[in-house]
C-alpha cells in the first residue's frame, strides 16, 4: 500500500503541471490495494494508455469525440495485468489518436516533459513516459506503431520496450471503433518503466517470454540510420559500453514500405534471414535529433521523427529503447536495441546489460 500511496500522492502533486494523466483512479486504486490479486504484479501501480478499453472507465484516446466513450470490458492486456495483481491508478495522456509524435495535441492538453517543460515528451505514450520519468506509477502499458512508445521514452530518460508483433494482444483498443488497417498492422503493444529490470518484472503479468541466448550476442551496429552531429556524438559515446561483444556494420531496412501493408506478412516472415544472417542484434539511436522544445514543435504532430523506429514495427521485430547520455541541453536520448522475431528476451538481457 506504501508504494500505492506514493505514486497516487506525486499524482496529486505533479500531474496538475505535467497532465500525464487524463483520469485518475486514485479511489479505485485505494480499494483495489486492499485485497490485490495474488500474482507476479500483486499490489504494483500501472498506467494504461488511453487508447486501451478499461470497463466501465472512460477510454478517450485524448479525442473531444470519445471524451464520454465507456466501455463495457477491458482490454485483453489490460484483464492480464488484473489478473497479475497490478492496480491501475489512471489513463495516461496521449497524442491525439495516436496520430503525432509530440502529446502536443490532446483534448485534454498538452503532456509535460517532467524533466523540462521547455521540452516535447515525445508521442504518441507521452503521458505514460511522462508519469513513469516523474514516479507516478511503476509502469505503463502502451501501444507503440511508428514508434510511439520508445520514441516518448527517449525524450523523458526512461525505458520503452514493443515486444515482437502479437506477443501481447492489442485486442481491446478502442474496441468497435474504426480503425485504418495500416495501423492495425503496424500497432504493437508496448511498455514503460524507469529500469530494464522493471520491464522484465512487468512483462511477467503479460508474457512468458523465451530464454535468452547464452551465447554472447553478436551485435551489428546500424551505419545508415539519420541522425544530427549531437545524436551521433552520444551514440558514439554509448558504443564503448559495448567493449566486450564482437561488433559488426549493419544496415537497417528504412526503406521498407511503411504504410504500404500489401506485403507485411511475407516481409516479416523472410526478415530473420535477411537482417539477422550475421549479427543478433542491432543498435542505433532511437531519435534522429535531440528533443524538440515544445515552441518548435508546435503546429507540427510529426516534430519528433519516427525515421529510426518504425523499421522494427513494419517487420515486426522487438525492440527498446533506454537512455544513453544527454545532450547538451541536458535532455536524455535513446539507445534503441532491435532484434530477431521472437527473441525478446536476447533484447532486453542486451539492454540490462547496457543500463
Amino acid at each position: 500500500m506504501s508504494v500505492l500511496n506514493e505514486c497516487l500522492e506525486k499524482i496529486e502533486a505533479l500531474n496538475p503541471k505535467l497532465n500525464a494523466f487524463i483520469t485518475v483512479l486514485a479511489d479505485q486504486a485505494r480499494a483495489a490495494a486492499r485485497d490485490p490479486a495474488p500474482g507476479p504484479l500483486s499490489g504494483i501501480p500501472i498506467g494504461i494508455k488511453d487508447f486501451y478499453d478499461t470497463a466501465g472507465i472512460r477510454t478517450t484516446a485524448a479525442f473531444k469525440a470519445f471524451a464520454n466513450r465507456v466501455p463495457a470490458k477491458d482490454a485483453v492486456a489490460v484483464a492480464q495485468l488484473k489478473r497479475a495483481g497490478a492496480i491501475l491508478v489512471g489513463k495516461t495522456n496521449m497524442h491525439e489518436l495516436g496520430m503525432g509524435t509530440t502529446s502536443l495535441v490532446s483534448y485534454f492538453g498538452p503532456v509535460k516533459n517532467p524533466l523540462n517543460a521547455d521540452y516535447i515528451a515525445g508521442g504518441s505514450s507521452g503521458g505514460s513516459a511522462a508519469a513513469v520519468a516523474a514516479g507516478m506509477c511503476f509502469a505503463t502499458l502502451d501501444t507503440d506503431a511508428v514508434g510511439s512508445c520508445r520514441l516518448p521514452a527517449a525524450c523523458c530518460g526512461v525505458v520503452g520496450f514493443k515486444p515482437t508483433y502479437g506477443l501481447i494482444s492489442t485486442q481491446g483498443v478502442l474496441e468497435g471503433e474504426k480503425a485504418d488497417p495500416a495501423i492495425v498492422a503496424l500497432a504493437h503493444a508496448a511498455i514503460t518503466t524507469r529500469s530494464v529490470r522493471e520491464t522484465a518484472l512487468a512483462l511477467q503479468g503479460l508474457v512468458k517470454l523465451d530464454v535468452p541466448k547464452t551465447d554472447k550476442p553478436h551485435i551489428g551496429v546500424v551505419t545508415n540510420f539519420k541522425a544530427t552531429k549531437p545524436v551521433r556524438s552520444v551514440f558514439e559515446t554509448a558504443l564503448s559500453r559495448l567493449g566486450g561483444y564482437e561488433l559488426k556494420d549493419a544496415t537497417a531496412p528504412f526503406d521498407n514500405p511503411g504504410f504500404d501493408i500489401r506485403n507485411i506478412e511475407s516481409d516479416r516472415r523472410t526478415i530473420a534471414g535477411k537482417l539477422f544472417k550475421d549479427v543478433d542484434l542491432l543498435v542505433l539511436p532511437t531519435t534522429t535529433d535531440t528533443t524538440p522544445t515544445v515552441k518548435a514543435a508546435t503546429g507540427n504532430p510529426l516534430a519528433l521523427s519516427a525515421e529510426n523506429t518504425m523499421f522494427a514495427n513494419y517487420y515486426g521485430l522487438p525492440a527498446i529503447s533506454i537512455p544513453m547520455g544527454r545532450d547538451s541541453n541536458g535532455m536524455p536520448l535513446g539507445l534503441q536495441i532491435v532484434g530477431r522475431p521472437g527473441e525478446d528476451s536476447t533484447v532486453i538481457e542486451l539492454a540490462r546489460q547496457l543500463e
